[in-house]
């Protein structure tokens, strides 16, 4: 019911005047099945969770409740809310008809990936809770208020296997069945759509992060100049420039700059040892790049960084009144994270403490309006400064480190048809990097390599082809899902079999007519997909800059109305018929707004933003028609 509510947000989302009430559908279906007596946020939740799979906070219930009340025969009397009527149908079964399609497309696919591995799924409930689980890990902990990371209900138990399963499938799918993928994509998108209901602040958020300045971690720089390969490194240039046409500022520390110099140097130095590991060495083995070529990198990062956009500011001296207490604050990244170099956990802490410095004193009320953010791709370390922040900076309600997924998110909800690719982008990244070995992972998998060697049971030639080739990796997390327990001699072996057979296959073997003509068709629809992503963008952020200028003059001559009608009120007489004329339409329009604003608490502010989004919507629709395109899916959003 999870996935399937996920795929009916993406694939049929309600026409809502926000992300609140994507949500709305479910909630009035519960109150026609149900009709529950008193309607409350916990009864109502509760109905969602079991019928639906989404675990929604009470205060988003709260919310819409409020909401439907105002149109459909629902009566807030004594705290709590009656049904007085009948309430509309939204006919949710009719839609999970096409969701499922979806669904079950990409369960049927995943339970046959599996039988390759150590874990085959049996059924559709592993694989749901697979699927499940993977989907879990893109949430938005760490925003102002947030009530839950993500709308999907707790799993019990360790899942990390499955993320690497699910992971690897997604990879699969991506080079051999597009169809599947876009199946499993709906999931995504769906999951990104149901994440703004878990933090009801994003509703109101300004459209914009003008005068935010999003500093990248160090990181996320490595993948920006893409030395831990093209999934990533896409992830990372399409959040950037998103971010920039949202008027957003992107930076790095002088002192991120400094450690990026010193990864890359550092993987150099190990490129060709048996103790190489991390995702630049497997990376730059899996690309053929020299020790030579990474040094040659190390060299020139100022003009790289220069032509990605990114710009270096200078560390913040220390000021005394806006520190940090380091001590504490390293104790709980000891607490959270694992430092494989202790250099590495000194430069975070620098970049938490520049950020308190320049947001000084300030409060902190939301990401639009936090002046520096810090962006990370570790997890463990942003939810590690949100606690420290929870616990010892009361003032500041945004964490001074956030995702880049959560920030990828949050800005693609702002204008989803302005950068249509972020959730593909976004999924392939995340997949990529699951499939990587963790640093202890390998490190157990050397162990037990060493550990044939020395027993006979593989040759020495063996023993350097399981170091050093950059098939195994994939092959290894394949077998194991990453799991220790899984690294035996058994696994091993057929990993050293799995290679020296691909190897052999690369040698030996040149890719036939027929598979020459699928990857081609398989490229001119690439081609063709990415040609349609970008005549929606440039689309979009065209017509976005023409709703704009028509918003504000629209809501200039609005003003200069809500005038005249105030010096109408004041006695204001004229014998001229069009001086009269406006002086009645003047003295109308005031009485009108009036009354909207005493019946819905409107301001100038939500006629502008509404002004806005009108004249967005309507220019999309005039120019779609014009060029042939098909928006629908994007103007629900």
């Amino acid at each position: 019911s999870t996935l399937t509510s996920l795929a009916i947000l993406k694939v049929t989302i309600d026409q809502g005047s926000d992300y609140l009430d994507y949500i709305r559908p479910f909630i009035l279906q519960v109150l026609i099945e149900h009709d529950p007596d008193p309607i409350t946020n916990g009864v109502i939740s509760q109905y969602v969770r079991e019928e639906f799979g989404l675990e929604i906070p009470g205060r988003t219930i709260e919310i819409l409740l409020k909401r439907i009340s105002k149109r459909h025969p629902i009566k807030r009397e004594g705290g709590v809310y009656r049904r007085t009527g009948n309430l509309p149908n939204p006919q949710i079964g009719v839609k999970q008809t096409l969701a499922e399609r979806h669904i079950e497309a990409v369960l049927a696919g995943l339970r046959e990936f599996s039988k390759e591995t150590r874990n085959p799924i049996l059924n559709d409930e592993q694989a749901v809770a697979a699927v499940c689980a993977f989907l879990a890990e893109f949430d938005i902990s760490c925003l102002r208020a947030y009530l839950r990371g993500t709308a999907i209900p707790d799993l019990a138990g360790d899942h990390q296997s499955d993320i690497v399963l699910v992971s690897d499938y997604v990879q699969h799918i991506r080079r051999t069945s597009p169809e599947r993928f876009d199946s499993f994509l709906v999931l995504v998108q769906g999951h990104m759509l149901a994440n703004a209901l878990t933090c009801p602040d994003l509703i109101d958020a300004p459209k914009s992060y003008r005068n935010v300045t999003f500093y990248l971690d160090t990181p996320l720089l490595v993948r920006r100049i893409g030395s831990e390969g093209e999934a990533k490194q896409a992830a990372v240039s399409e959040l950037i420039d998103l971010l920039k046409k949202l008027d957003g500022r992107v930076a790095a520390f002088s002192h991120s700059r400094e450690e990026l110099q010193r990864v890359l140097q550092g993987a150099a130095t190990f490129l060709e040892s048996h103790e190489g590991r991390g995702a630049i060495v497997i990376e730059a083995r899996r690309r053929g790049t020299t020790r030579s070529d990474l040094l040659l990198i190390a060299n020139s990062i100022d003009e790289l960084l220069s032509e990605t956009g990114i710009e270096i500011d200078a560390t913040p001296r220390y000021i005394e009144e806006f520190q940090i207490d380091e001590t504490v604050f390293e104790q709980v990244l000891e607490d959270s994270v694992s430092y494989y170099n202790p250099r590495a956990k000194e430069y975070d802490i620098n970049s938490v403490r520049s950020i308190y410095v320049i947001r000084g004193d300030r409060p902190v009320l939301s990401v639009e309006k936090a002046e520096a953010i810090l962006v990370t791709s570790n997890s463990a370390f942003a939810k590690a400064a949100w606690e420290y922040g929870q616990e010892y900076e009361s003032s500041q309600d945004v964490s001074s480190v956030i995702t880049d997924f959560t920030l990828a998110n949050t800005a693609w909800l702002k204008a989803p048809m302005g950068a249509p690719t972020v959730p593909t982008t976004q999924l392939l990244a995340f997949s990529y990097a699951a499939l990587e070995p963790s640093g202890d992972f390998w490190g157990k998998y050397l162990e037990e390599v060493d550990r044939l060697e020395t027993r006979g049971t593989i040759t020495e030639r063996d023993h350097q082809l399981l170091r050093s080739s950059p098939l195994v990796y994939s092959e290894l997390m394949h077998l194991t899902l990453g799991e220790d327990s899984s690294l035996t001699e058994e696994t091993i072996t057929e990993t050293l079999d799995r290679v020296s057979n691909e190897i052999k296959k690369e040698e030996s073997q040149r890719l036939t007519e027929e598979q020459k003509a699928h990857q081609d068709t398989q490229g001119a629809l690439v081609s063709q997909q990415n040609r349609n992503n970008e005549i929606i963008r440039n689309l979009y952020w065209r017509c976005r800059g023409q709703a704009r200028i028509a918003a504000w003059v629209l809501s200039s001559g609005i003003g200069v109305l809500l005038g005249i009608g105030l010096l109408s009120g004041l006695g204001l007489y004229s014998d001229s018929p069009i001086a009269s004329w406006l002086l009645i339409i003047g003295s109308a329009t005031l009485i009108l707004l009036t009354i909207v604003n005493l019946a819905f608490g409107t301001n100038v502010k939500n006629v502008h933003a509404w002004i806005q989004n009108t004249c967005l919507t309507w220019l999309l629709k005039r120019e779609a028609r014009t060029l042939g395109v098909d928006l629908s899916d994007f103007l629900s959003k």
